[in-house]
């Protein structure tokens, strides 16, 4: 769990999306106002967990969530999407000392620090809310286009989403730039 006092100058930074075939990339920036009870990595938690703490996070924190299309993702590529949104948090959190999940910063200076989405409340809380708003757009978008799975998937890269894709092919919101390595023609064919 997490430990350590809580710094009402840190802004943590995480992201969701980064490997999904389909839909955006969710990047949050989250400054915590206050301590808040069992934060951890998104991915070690419920998706009702998640939910109940995007709540309260939202409630007691300053955010930014920056969404890259993936007509954006396409055309700029996910570490210029990453760039721009760092740039971005660094401008509108500029008071703050800046903590992103990872190993680079995509020449920003924005520090980093591999695992501190699981190490890092701040981080922890950018973690969920990149995650739960973005499982929601996915959500929305299963509605639209029907078939795909996405309410169930997200838009990774799943056996479910890539037998959609081979019955039904690819629908706007897929990234067209990301190469699906089971589709791809073996160099031994």
């Amino acid at each position: 769990m997490l430990k350590g006092k809580l710094n009402p100058q840190l802004c943590g930074i995480d992201e969701a999306g980064r490997g999904a075939l389909a839909g955006p990339l969710a990047v949050a920036a989250c400054v915590l106002k206050r301590e808040i009870s069992g934060l951890n990595d998104s991915k070690k938690l419920t998706a009702k967990r998640r939910e109940e703490l995007f709540k309260e996070i939202a409630g007691s924190s300053e955010f930014l969530i920056a969404y890259f299309s993936n007509e954006q993702i396409d055309r700029l590529g996910l570490s210029e999407c990453l760039r721009r949104a760092l740039r971005l948090f660094k401008a509108h959190f500029a008071d703050c000392e800046l903590l992103y999940d990872g190993n680079v910063n995509y020449g920003t200076g924005v520090k980093t620090m591999v695992g501190a989405d699981g190490k890092v409340a701040q981080v922890s809380a950018a973690s969920i809310l990149a995650k739960v708003s973005r499982d929601a757009l996915m959500r929305a978008w299963d509605g639209v286009y029907e078939g795909y799975g996405f309410a169930a998937h997200k838009g990774y890269g799943t056996k479910a989403h890539l037998s959609a894709i081979a019955t039904r092919g690819y629908c706007d919101i897929h990234r067209k730039s990301f190469a699906i390595k089971a589709r791809q023609n073996s160099l031994f064919d």
